[in-house]
């Protein structure tokens, strides 16, 4: 069996555990404690170990930048369509969404696969383009939440010094931020994980190495979908692959790009899961709204579309690689967007249409069950 296959079976396995444990995990308080041991330490560590292990090479810089342009375009322009898909406009779910959807997990859902189709030149092509990727979802959607915290929690009546400082308290107290500062400067001084002394380097490698289990088990624990939430996400995730290669075919057609290997990788990249990171911050800006009645997040809705989002991604992405040059032509690469997007489409109005039914349905019952006991 295929070697990236198996990654991709170890990882489904890891999040049927987690549901499987559920039985074992009575209380709200275990899960949490398993979410705190990765906000604080298992994340922290992976972060500092890869923002070290980053190398800028100047030829490749392009990358970056057409990641982070991904990002925006995903942040700003997909919204748009989610009210279309069922989610009210400026809800708790539409902002949870909006975290979600325009990030990318590349490491989890993308890297094993590049390596094994394409190679180690193209793997290193893909961490460079995730450096982009990185500045968005742990600087730029961090900013972007903590707005919206304040705005929702009517906390505008700040001076912008009192507003700053807070925020900068906020970013200091997460263990986090203070990994990637403390990582950026070390870079900054070109230090890197070898030049750490063994003893640190070990720690921060064996914390590392809890990172995907414990996140794989936690969303198998906190998973929650109900059947019409389902239908919908399913719904979101396939509209956002089927924008995501859309987006990669007009690309192609603007840049000319002919290489069979480096169209795949675009694809393979742009179709990556949704990142575990905003969902970091959707936890920090939930926890210091504890005793609100508002909140600006719905976590539940969040983890939701991160165990949905990870197999439907990999299966994608399994799918293009494994298939030979099929969608290395622009036909192609449409023609699949376009699928996506239809279906992305079709799935939350079909159901939507289907439960109204239903209930007309349940009502016309009700209806004539109370004028027959009335007639009698």
């Amino acid at each position: 069996m295929d070697v990236s296959l198996q990654k991709t079976i170890t990882f489904i396995l890891f999040i049927g555990i987690g549901l499987l444990l559920k039985i074992k995990f009575s209380t709200k308080a275990e899960v949490v404690g398993i979410k705190k041991i990765i906000l604080n330490l298992a994340l922290p560590a992976t972060i500092f170990i890869a923002l070290l292990g980053i190398k800028v090479e100047a030829d490749l810089l392009l990358l970056p930048l057409l990641a982070l342009l991904l990002n925006a375009l995903l942040f700003f322009v997909f919204p748009l369509v989610l009210p279309i898909l069922g989610i009210k406009k400026n809800s708790s779910n539409y902002r949870t969404a909006k975290m979600l959807i325009p990030s990318l997990a590349p490491g989890l859902s993308c890297f094993p696969f590049v390596l094994e189709y394409l190679g180690d030149s193209y793997l290193a092509q893909a961490a460079m383009a995730d450096l982009g990727n990185k500045v968005f979802v742990l600087m730029i959607l961090y900013v972007i939440a903590m707005n919206w915290h304040y705005k929702i929690q009517q906390k505008k009546a700040q001076s912008g010094k009192a507003k700053l400082k807070s925020l900068g308290i906020a970013m200091i107290s997460e263990p986090v931020n203070v990994f990637i500062a403390a990582a950026l400067i070390l870079v900054g001084f070109g230090i890197n994980m070898e030049s750490l002394p063994f003893f640190a380097s070990e720690t921060l490698s064996r914390l590392s190495l809890l990172m995907t289990p414990l996140v794989l088990l936690y969303i198998g624990l906190a998973v929650n979908i109900k059947k019409n939430q389902l239908v919908q996400i399913l719904g979101i995730l396939m509209l956002r692959a089927g924008f995501v290669i859309i987006i990669t075919g007009l690309l192609l057609l603007v840049t000319g790009i002919s290489l069979q290997k480096d169209i795949l990788l675009m694809l393979a990249f742009s179709l990556s899961a949704c990142s575990f990171w905003p969902f970091a911050h959707i936890s920090a800006v939930d926890a210091a709204e504890a005793d609100e009645t508002k909140k600006t997040f719905n976590p539940n809705y969040a983890i939701s579309i991160l165990a949905l989002s990870f197999p439907l991604s990999t299966i994608l992405i399994l799918g293009i690689l494994s298939s030979g040059n099929i969608f290395t032509q622009p036909t192609s690469i449409f023609m699949l967007g376009g699928v996506l997007s239809i279906v992305g489409f079709g799935l939350p109005f079909f159901f939507y249409k289907k439960s109204k039914t239903a209930e007309k349905k349940e009502i016309i019952n009700k209806n004539m069950e109370i004028s027959t006991g009335e007639t009698s």
